[in-house]
């Protein structure tokens, strides 16, 4: 069984968000037209507390991008953002979310980031969307979302090694790149690790 796997398409992310993703509102409409595709939509949501440790309002002395030791990992500084509850957590407006099927929240502790829908940072905890897709019986995941350097490489990985055949959508990605080439690095090293890749938009 296929799913769409949406990765934290959410106003946050989006141009006027708080970590905005460069042209991350030009997806939206491709997700749309492929949301009628499949049977089971999926979509990740970043959900964090206030006052979580990756935020630079709780670090005064460090700056946007900066890496910090946060519980024993390494930890980008991020800007607050895709607060619980709040407007920039909440999807895109333009996306069909009556098209999602189910969705699962991401980064919910304070002391530890997770870019990938299926675990934190260091996997000491999972979320539920494994044990959702098999319990669909879902064993193949086209993906698309943001942003193609982080969330979208982790998950995608993750998805890999967990042994789920990979479409990774490249019409449907964009990236934060802190780094010039941090995106073009990430699909390569999403395709070495054995994601397909398509710019199929015909659909």
């Amino acid at each position: 069984m296929k799913a769409l796997l949406l990765i934290d398409i959410q106003n946050d992310f989006l141009p006027g968000g708080a970590l905005a993703v460069a042209d991350g509102d030009e997806i939206v409409p491709i997700v749309n037209r492929w949301m009628s595709e499949f049977e089971f939509v999926v979509a990740t949501q970043d959900w964090h507390p206030a006052d979580h440790g990756s935020f630079v309002s709780q670090h005064a002395a460090n700056h946007v991008g900066e890496i910090i030791r946060l519980d024993g990992l390494d930890q980008i500084v991020w800007p607050d953002h895709c607060v619980q509850g709040s407007q920039g957590a909440e999807f895109a407006s333009g996306l069909n979310v009556q098209g999602i099927h189910h969705v699962v929240q991401k980064g919910t502790d304070r002391l530890i980031d997770s870019y990938s829908g299926f675990f934190d940072n260091a996997r000491r905890k999972a979320t539920n969307l494994e044990a959702y897709l098999r319990n669909h019986d879902v064993d193949e995941l086209h993906v698309m979302g943001l942003a193609t350097d982080y969330c979208v490489k982790f998950t995608v990985l993750d998805a890999l090694d967990l042994g789920f055949k990979v479409t990774l959508h490249t019409e449907g990605i964009r990236g934060v790149e802190l780094n010039a080439g941090d995106c073009a690095l990430a699909i390569e090293e999403m395709k070495s690790a054995g994601a397909l890749m398509t710019q199929e938009i015909t659909k």
